[in-house]
């Protein structure tokens, strides 16, 4: 039989923090990236219709970003030879790639992966809506870690509206839990992740309830701040309150640590958050300790200013929080006033 014949893209796309990192741009960062974001290049946008996203097919944004991060694109063997070089100098921990939906982005991606592969022995994560269990089981084969398969929105409601059948896109609810199903089968626990988009409509309580269900599934559910950009469908909605999200963020790291369960939780009228279920001391310690509110997801994954600018305010910490912020974080914790 005669071998399949994989395609390398030309261009990728790097995150600007990476870029710089990798001294493929000179620039200064506030904070160092620890993973190497890339996503994948294609002339025009993704084939989906995301109304949070500068890359919908019916996006006005620059087709460079990718929330409000700019992604420049660059030669990808130049990228490829940089992020191998950067890995054996420590520079960077892991690999991330973005995946745009397009008809040839799987071979594309069996592609980026084997050659990053060959070059560095360098952990490689892929984020993308695999549609089968053949593309789950190719990127397996082609050197992945570990796959991410965004939910986004944390109700089935939100999701038509946003990324499924009521916004033009291809994307159905029932097949995505689907394909976190399948990614576990293939991938094994531990190596399948998810994110919720905070702020897209959800109560605290349907947000909490899904990152329950997902750990449940042996899936890591991962968060983000929902950031308006412009020219999207979403440009004119608001970047969730601060205290919500802070809220949301120490329930998703008291049930992803497995210290306490979304059904313990006490939830008012409007579905927010009034009692975790834990010790005033247990929490205050967990606060102190800054951890929750630093970036999560998969391991060495810190994504700088993802959802934020430098001057703030911070949603997601990309390193541990000085004892000043984490006593403003404790400020906006009835439990500790």
């Amino acid at each position: 039989m005669e071998e399949k014949t994989t395609v390398l893209p030309s261009l990728i796309r790097v995150s600007t923090g990476t870029a710089i990192v990798l001294d493929l741009l000179s620039g200064k960062l506030d904070a160092q990236p620890t993973t190497a974001y890339l996503m994948t290049y294609r002339e025009g946008k993704c084939t989906a219709n995301c109304g949070f996203c500068p890359q919908a097919s019916g996006s006005k944004s620059s087709a460079e970003l990718l929330s409000r991060i700019t992604w420049p694109k660059f030669p990808t063997r130049d990228a490829v030879k940089a992020l191998s070089d950067g890995f054996k100098k420590g520079k960077i921990k892991r690999v991330c790639i973005q995946a745009l939906n397009y008809p040839e982005v799987f071979v594309h991606l069996e592609a980026l992966v084997k050659e990053i592969k060959k070059e560095a022995a360098v952990p490689v994560s892929v984020s993308c809506q695999p549609r089968s269990r053949a593309n789950i089981e190719l990127l397996k084969h082609a050197g992945v870690d570990r796959l991410g398969v965004p939910l986004d929105a944390a109700t089935q409601p939100l999701f038509n509206v946003i990324k499924g059948k009521n916004s033009n896109g291809p994307y159905r609810w029932d097949i995505e839990l689907l394909m976190l199903s399948e990614a576990l089968a293939v991938f094994g626990r531990g190596k399948v992740s998810t994110h919720l988009i905070i702020g897209l409509g959800e109560t605290e309580r349907e947000a909490t309830e899904t990152v329950q269900k997902c750990v449940d599934m042996e899936i890591l559910p991962a968060l983000f701040a929902f950031t308006p950009v412009r020219g999207t469908t979403l440009e004119k909605k608001p970047a969730p309150p601060l205290d919500a999200y802070r809220r949301v963020q120490l329930a998703r790291y008291l049930i992803v640590k497995r210290v306490t369960r979304a059904e313990r939780m006490m939830f008012d009228r409007e579905g927010r958050i009034e009692d975790f279920g834990l010790p005033k001391e247990v929490l205050e310690e967990t606060v102190n300790s800054g951890e929750p509110f630093r970036t999560s997801g998969c391991r060495d994954c810190n994504r700088p200013f993802y959802n934020e600018k430098p001057g703030g305010p911070i949603y997601n910490f990309p390193r541990v929080p000085t004892k000043t912020e984490i006593e403003a974080i404790k400020a906006g914790f009835k439990i500790f006033s």
